[in-house]
């Protein structure tokens, strides 16, 4: 792909995390059920790479941990990636509950985000809503 075609695509995500460890065995399954690979390693992070996309994890600085993170403050609310189909999304939701993860909105799963969307909503360790949702 051309730079031309690429303009406006997202390059990376950065997320600063309160336990690196815990967040990379959260991320590393997940991200690899979506087909990412590791992509880059250094003490203080770790980084996953889909095509010309890559999310990467930093340990936040203990300085900076005193106030958590909360999806309704000011900032990121949620991250949603594709699944392949809605089988893919049954999957990685029966997986999610065997690793101990609740659903959001079970109630209303997986039509939380309505009758033509169908999604498996979760949060990571830091509270980070994660979105996986099939193709319509």
């Amino acid at each position: 792909m051309n730079h031309k075609k690429k303009r406006g695509l997202i390059h990376h995500i950065e997320l600063y995390v309160s336990d690196l460890q815990k967040s990379l065995e959260f991320w590393g399954w997940l991200l690899s059920e979506l087909g990412y690979s590791e992509y880059q390693k250094w003490e203080q992070g770790k980084s996953y790479k889909l095509s010309d996309l890559y999310l990467v994890f930093v340990q936040t600085e203990k300085k900076y941990l005193d106030v958590p993170y909360h999806r309704c403050r000011v900032g990121l609310n949620h991250l949603a990636f594709h699944a392949e189909s809605r089988e893919h999304v049954d999957q990685l939701t029966d997986a999610l509950k065997k690793k101990g993860v609740e659903i959001l909105y079970e109630d209303r799963h997986p039509y939380a985000g309505g009758m033509n969307y169908y999604a498996v909503y979760f949060e990571d360790p830091d509270r980070i809503k994660v979105e996986i949702v099939a193709p319509q």
